[in-house]
């Protein structure tokens, strides 16, 4: 069995602690992994300050380290899906998706890395300032600590990580201890493109221990972090004024006026709604359709939720694959379980099968006060209720103590700014659903869903200090 070190101040380093990485399709280890003591966390941190002191990366320098990055992964492409594929149990076809869009996102970083800059400042407009020239610039934070879940484990950590180095950073990597392998094949990937060694840190193990080291460890400049809200609200409230992005919960939704293309709304917000068995933190949770056209969206969305195949994610015909453990399967199902005992009706699904998987759902008749409409699912159940007035839709999406994504389905752009401008989200998507994103867009949530920006000049702004600059000349 293959067995991951850590990579600390340069060097990878091996622990007496270990821990495994099972095959989620068949529950078997099939790696080991190096779990990091207080001593590897305080020496991380070290390293990477030394680094962060001693190595200034010219702007040319991180666009070429970032560009080999994405050639590298070009040429892994297959391993880095594979080991995706069986690390979090998502179907190969969608591992793939998630390396090609890690390729688009390394370049898209590398430019960014050569658009940095500040601004001028006035001053001179000032009476008494004549002689004064003000301007700012742009300067990396320092260290930046990359906290990822289990969902994206490769995507979310280039995310983070990427946008680190194209602002001039030095990171300290600490991926979740159920998908850890693809962030080990990550430091890989970076070392041979031309990183300095001890410009990054990987360290390992459960987030009750290493990731409190990582929290109290005051050297520590930024954190960004993907995950719940409770966590989320654990690490702000542990690191104090230092600067984080907190990419939180969801239980987005999606609005389907009676105007849109009703086939492919059904279809899109279904398989979307399943995608990585609904454990998206912008999976399509609960749509809100007019009335006049419900029947024939519900009819719609069954026939696709019935026509995704679950099994071996390695298998290139499987469309849905396990969940990331059987605890999760069997707390969806609770949570359907106890919707349908106070009214809800089970569409399609409904029940967990061969342990690991959880079927297709579509739920109906959902009541605001059932646990499946306010918190997060995060497994492959959709809800679906009607409307009569389009404000009653908006206020269905705005009755959520998150705010990630939401979209709109209509082809009347008064009615698409309407909810553009009322809907309480961090992004709107028109005619397409909660799911969309683009690699160079702002993308962040409001409410509990956190705060600050991942995505192109946007992450890199977050992880940068504004520092102002006056001439008396």
């Amino acid at each position: 069995m293959k067995h991951y070190k850590l990579f600390i101040g340069g060097k990878w380093v091996d622990s007496d602690e270990r821990f495994n990485v099972t095959d989620k399709y068949n529950g078997n280890p099939f790696v080991t992994i190096a779990q990091a003591t207080k001593e590897n966390v305080d020496t991380a941190v070290i390293s990477a300050r030394n680094s962060f002191n001693n190595n200034y990366l010219t702007p040319t320098t991180r666009y070429n380290i970032l560009m080999n990055a994405a050639e590298i992964v070009i040429r892994d492409r297959e391993i880095l899906a594979e080991i995706l594929s069986r690390e979090v149990g998502k179907p190969i076809s969608e591992a793939r998706g998630e390396v090609s869009g890690v390729i688009l996102n390394f370049k898209n970083m590398a430019e960014e890395a050569k658009r940095i800059t500040g601004e001028m400042v006035p001053i001179d407009a000032t009476s008494g300032f004549e002689n004064r020239i003000g301007f700012t610039l742009r300067v990396p934070v320092g260290i930046v600590c990359a906290i990822t879940p289990f969902n994206y484990p490769l995507s979310l950590s280039v995310s983070k990580v990427a946008p680190a180095i194209a602002a001039g950073n030095a990171v300290i990597l600490k991926p979740t201890q159920q998908t850890p392998v693809n962030a080990c094949k990550l430091v890989e990937v970076l070392l041979e493109a031309g990183l300095p060694p001890e410009h990054i840190q990987l360290v390992m193990g459960p987030g009750s221990t290493v990731g409190e080291m990582l929290l109290n460890n005051n050297d520590i400049n930024f954190y960004s972090f993907t995950g719940s809200a409770e966590i989320g609200e654990h690490i702000t409230n542990t690191i104090g004024i230092r600067r984080s992005t907190m990419e939180l919960g969801s239980n987005a939704a999606v609005i389907v006026h009676k105007d849109a293309d009703i086939e492919a709304a059904a279809k899109e917000c279904t398989l979307k709604g399943f995608y990585n068995a609904g454990q998206v933190c912008v999976s399509i949770q609960r749509i809100v359709v007019h009335k006049d056209v419900f029947e024939k969206f519900v009819s719609i969305s069954k026939k696709h939720a019935e026509s995704l195949v679950l099994g071996n994610p390695m298998e290139e015909n499987t469309t849905m694959g396990p969940m990331i453990s059987k605890k999760e399967a069997e707390r969806v199902a609770k949570w359907v379980d106890e919707a349908v005992s106070q009214g809800a009706k089970t569409v399609c699904g409904g029940k967990i099968h061969n342990e690991i998987f959880y079927l297709p759902t579509i739920l109906t008749d959902v009541k605001k006060d059932m646990k499946v409409y306010n918190n997060e699912i995060f497994g492959p159940v959709i809800i679906i209720n009607t409307y009569d007035d389009f404000d009653e839709a908006i206020s269905y999406v705005n009755d959520s103590v998150y705010g990630l994504q939401a979209g709109v389905y209509t082809k009347d752009i008064h009615l698409a700014m309407t909810a553009a401008r009322k809907i309480q989200c961090g992004g709107v998507i028109i005619n397409d659903t909660s799911y969309f994103k683009a690699r160079n867009m702002p993308y962040g949530g409001l409410k509990k869903s956190g705060f600050g920006k991942e995505g192109g000049k946007y992450a890199v702004e977050e992880m940068t200090d504004e520092k102002m600059i006056v001439l008396n000349v």
